[in-house]
């Protein structure tokens, strides 16, 4: 995982900190990749959690459609479950609202399980690779309809 601010409070460190995602509710750790050794960790999290869905998504250049899905998440949205990706390849990036509403860029890669919480504005973008295949764990897969600031 990588962190970045897009445009830095007054004051802040170059970068931010574990810390300031988790001020936000954001939850990261890296796990084990390959046979499924993640699993266990996923499972312990949908316990906690309550996450009762679990699937696999994956984007790459030859997706049919590629550029209509990207858009959808582009702009700024919130949704009101959270937003669970484990990456298993390539990777994505992740703009999310600071305490402050400042943008902190989150790019994820292999092995980065990252968990934002609902009701937090941000928004996603694949890298230049356009290439990203994630196990999204779910409470109800309804929750996951982008809503836009722009229409609050």
């Amino acid at each position: 995982m990588r962190l970045d601010w897009i445009d830095p409070p007054a004051g802040a460190d170059a970068k931010p900190s574990l810390d300031e995602l988790a001020a936000i509710g954001v939850h990261h750790e890296r796990l084990e990749l390959g046979d499924a050794a993640f699993q266990p960790a996923l499972d312990a999290l949908k316990a906690a959690r309550g996450y009762v869905e679990q699937d696999i998504v994956e984007l790459r250049p030859d997706t049919p459609g590629l550029e209509g899905i990207c858009a959808k998440f582009a702009d700024e949205h919130l949704h009101t479950d959270d937003e669970v990706r484990f990456v298993l390849e390539g990777e994505g990036i992740f703009d999310l609202r600071s305490r402050e509403d400042q943008w902190m860029r989150v790019t994820v890669e292999a092995g980065d399980l990252i968990v934002v919480p609902a009701h937090l504005h941000h928004r996603f973008f694949l890298t230049e690779s356009k290439q990203i295949r994630c196990v999204r764990l779910f409470k109800d897969a309804s929750g996951w309809v982008p809503h836009y600031r722009s229409e609050a």
